[in-house]
């Protein structure tokens, strides 16, 4: 079968200020990344995805770009990117870069100038409107807390900033934005980078009138108005017409709110648009039940929801879209405490079947640094340990100001699903630093470096890390993996995840078991031809072990 080399790849996505610092300043950089090029290779992964690198006053963690052609020099010149990228190509991989474009940051001089006045060349690059009644134009809740407009006197307008009032929203309606959004991409693609994971993407279009949110307050309910605006496929098509098409690239785009429909929409084997769609179902579980509180909570997540959230996305884009498949990134929470068990009796097994139950399904999978040491969540206690603006504004805004709910409570929250548990500093070894600087790191480090760290990894081959060595091997080996079409198996079971997957007379049984306890599941594995990858070392047949988890292959 023809296919694109996304579809055979595995990505590993580095948060390049937590990775490797190399100058000794206590922030990662473009020369630590070359110096654990190895470390990658012998993973097995093909693809590095870089969090964004670009000059950026840092509000967002680099998600508020002042300059697109220039490196932030905490992580190095344009010189050491051009060296980063000649590695990555001579080590036989690729590099993804991060596009962010349904925003800047206030500091790049499009936003400098725009709101000097309104009649200047950059006046119309983003979205300003005058205010209604004396007060904002409609009732939008940004992202990151408060209103999503902010008042500038030397306009006498409001601009919009679904994110922080440091990120204001670019104005796609207007061409010579989008054009310059082109010549963006086409800077980076002429260098030789190999694609982009697109930010946001699917907010770029607003709804025509902006109307007001159903109810004031929450940002969940701006995002659902704003999502898949009318003109995103133009856009996006423009986009493909324009640049894309004329390289040999992956793209990603990330798209919250986005169901499977939308995703074949942008991403669709026949459309020429984007090659798949972040989406966010499966992390977006358990709610709190108060919209006021958002994502806030401390619940864990049901199995019978996760399954129902993954297998709807596998059948769906089956034949009609490619799906990306993942647990974490720099937004989400480590998965092996928020979808298993972090108990060091327990993590290192939960981490494996983690592993198992993502990468045997049709997709793309994208591993975030760390996931392959099995790391969890770091377990903070006080809000001064957090630098994430999102945690800090949220514990600002729900505790101190609205009193919504009690700081304790709000801890624990926090704790669970804060994007800070994603971005603690890669731990390398058990030595100074865990071995990512030999000066302050600038976030601290997770307290279990000593005993999860990737030279304890490497050293120990019953480890997370060749597991998914051994699932990337597989990957790559076997259509069936790559190709096969999803049959889930009783939904409902609230302890087991289990599915197949079918391909040119072959058959997969995945077998997951999501709990502490032993139990029994009868799939006529014993009809097996081969076990082909389990996290214990020897196999029980119908006897499921605690997080054990295991494939079986079938010829019909």
């Amino acid at each position: 079968m023809t296919h694109k080399w996304w579809q055979n790849a595995v990505i590993y996505q580095i948060y390049p200020q937590s990775f490797q610092d190399s100058n000794n300043d206590g922030i990662g950089d473009l020369h630590g990344i070359i110096k654990r090029l190895p470390y990658l290779k012998k993973l097995g992964v093909d693809v590095l995805w870089l969090n964004p690198i670009y000059q950026s006053p840092l509000k967002d963690n680099g998600y508020d770009i002042a300059d697109y052609e220039k490196i932030l020099p905490d992580y190095g010149t344009m010189a050491d990117f051009d060296e980063l990228l000649k590695e990555v190509h001579s080590h036989g991989l690729k590099l993804l870069m991060d596009l962010v474009v349904n925003h800047t940051s206030d500091q790049h001089r499009w936003f400098q100038e725009s709101k000097k006045s309104k009649d200047n060349q950059y006046s119309d690059y983003y979205m300003w409107h005058d205010p209604v009644d004396g007060h904002e134009p409609n009732n939008w809740h940004a992202a990151f807390g408060g209103s999503a407009w902010t008042y500038v006197p030397e306009r006498g307008q409001y601009y919009l900033h679904l994110f922080a009032p440091g990120q204001p929203d670019l104005n796609w309606e207007n061409p010579e934005v989008r054009e310059s959004v082109w010549n963006i991409m086409r800077f980076w693609l002429d260098k030789g980078i190999d694609g982009f994971r697109m930010d946001v993407i699917n907010l770029i279009s607003k709804p025509e009138g902006l109307p007001d949110a159903p109810e004031p307050g929450t940002y969940p309910l701006t995002e659902g108005l704003v999502a898949d605006g009318p003109k995103l496929n133009d856009y996006l098509r423009e986009m493909n017409d324009k640049v894309l098409s004329h390289y040999d690239v992956m793209t990603v785009g990330e798209m919250p709110s986005s169901k499977p429909e939308d995703a074949i929409n942008y991403t669709g084997l026949d459309s020429h648009e984007l090659n798949m769609v972040f989406q966010f179902q499966h992390v977006a579980l358990e709610p709190n039940p108060d919209k006021h509180l958002g994502k806030w909570n401390d619940q864990p997540v049901k199995l019978p929801e996760l399954k129902n959230a993954l297998s709807r996305w596998q059948k769906a884009l089956d034949g009609k879209g490619w799906n990306s498949l993942y647990w974490n990134n720099h937004d989400q929470p480590r998965a092996v405490s928020r979808f298993a068990n972090d108990d060091p009796k327990y993590r290192v097994r939960a981490a494996k079947m983690l592993g198992t139950t993502l990468h045997m399904m049709q997709g793309t999978p994208f591993v975030f640094e760390g996931e392959e040491l099995g790391m969890a969540n770091a377990h903070y206690t006080s809000i001064d340990q957090y630098e994430d603006l999102e945690s800090i504004n949220a514990y600002r805004e729900l505790v101190e100001e609205q009193k919504l709910v009690d700081g304790p409570t709000m801890l624990k929250y926090l704790a669970n699903i804060s994007r800070d548990n994603a971005r603690t500093p890669m731990p390398w070894d058990a030595g100074k630093n865990a071995g990512f600087s030999n000066a302050k790191p600038w976030y601290a480090l997770n307290p279990t470096y000593k005993e999860i760290n990737a030279k304890a990894v490497v050293d120990d081959k019953d480890s997370v890390f060749y597991h998914y060595q051994k699932l990337i091997q597989l990957r790559h080996e076997s259509d069936l993996i790559k190709f096969g079409t999803y049959d889930e198996i009783d939904p409902q079971d609230a302890e087991v995840f289990a599915y197949r997957r079918h391909y040119e007379g072959k058959t997969l049984l995945i077998i997951s078991n999501f709990t502490a306890k032993t139990i029994t599941r009868d799939y006529d594995q014993d009809k097996a031809n081969q076990l082909v990858i389990n996290n214990y070392d020897d196999d029980m047949g119908t006897e499921l072990r605690p997080y054990e988890s295991k494939v079986y292959e079938f010829n019909n």
